[in-house]
């Protein structure tokens, strides 16, 4: 299942980013602490190295991811250059509160009130952008919702006269090259509903909780997972929570029990999962690789 979703707001917001850059002295890039890496635009990297500007990465979420995984895209990300990371919730005041100072250090040479601090907050739809810049700010100033792509407008924000902030729209890239990142941006609600199919999304992560959280699965729903693959676990949650579809003799909601299983995933109800590492990201991409390599050598 190959998931790709690029509204047409997004190619202006491109441009406009790029524009802004120019002017901007850090990136400030806004990640799921549970697929950092996945959830990272590829436009972003581009346009920031273009232009020569430090990243200051924020794993958002962090209270809704793995510690161990977290832990590990942390070093994976401290190793590249210009680049610092950290691992945040924007909804803790105090985690939000140490981003103008860890910004700072990246760019030393802006610490005046003759030469502001300007920050670019960048990142794919539904990553907490929004909610970020409201904390930032102490007051409301971008909508924030459930959906993908609440913000659809690039604004800037003057927060003294030492800092400024410019606040992006998510961005997505025009194509998704690897189908298990498009998965995992759905499971995580970083792309609109009508690019996929629910029951697909819950499938795979039914299969990958299956494989790496079992004993998450086994507390939520209560039944035993032995020998059951990722339909079948479907099947026990549409069992579990009562999803039958009326007048069809008892036949099970798997469609239901999709939005079950995604829902509870999404708000950390499952507990703290993460939907990649630096590790399994290498195995992915060596499995991807070598069924193109063997038709090469076909060819």
């Amino acid at each position: 299942m190959s998931i790709q979703w690029y509204p047409g707001h997004m190619t202006s917001a491109r441009k406009k980013a790029a524009e802004t850059l120019a002017v901007a002295d850090v990136v400030v890039e806004v990640l799921d602490a549970r697929l950092p890496q996945a959830s990272s635009n590829p436009m972003i990297h581009e346009l920031r190295t273009f232009r020569q500007r430090p990243c200051l990465k924020l794993l958002n979420k962090a209270d809704l991811a793995d510690p161990e995984a977290t832990k590990a895209w942390l070093a994976y990300f401290d190793a590249q250059p210009n680049v610092k990371a950290v691992a945040i919730s924007c909804k803790k005041a105090g985690d939000v509160a140490k981003i103008p100072a860890l910004a700072q250090k990246l760019a030393p040479h802006r610490n005046d009130a003759v030469k502001p601090l300007r920050l670019m907050i960048m990142g794919i739809p539904n990553v907490g952008k929004s909610t970020l810049m409201n904390a930032l700010v102490k007051k409301k100033v971008a909508a924030v919702g459930d959906q993908p792509a609440v913000t659809k407008s690039q604004q800037r924000i003057d927060i003294s006269n030492r800092l400024t902030i410019y606040d992006t729209p998510g961005m997505l890239w025009p194509k998704i090259d690897h189908p298990i990142d498009g998965l995992m941006l759905a499971a995580s609600h970083a792309v609109g509903v009508n690019a996929y199919i629910g029951e697909d999304v819950a499938t795979w992560l039914a299969g990958f909780l299956l494989e790496h959280y079992p004993a998450l699965l086994k507390a939520r729903y209560g039944f035993d997972l032995q020998g059951l693959d990722a339909v079948a676990v479907l099947e026990g949650v549409a069992k579990k929570r009562g999803c039958i579809i009326k007048g069809r003799g008892g036949e099970l909601d798997l469609e239901k029990a999709s939005g079950i299983l995604l829902t509870d995933y999404r708000s950390g109800t499952l507990g703290r999962i993460s939907l990649e590492t630096p590790a399994l990201r290498a195995e992915r991409a060596a499995s991807l690789a070598e069924p193109a390599s063997r038709e090469a050598d076909e060819a």
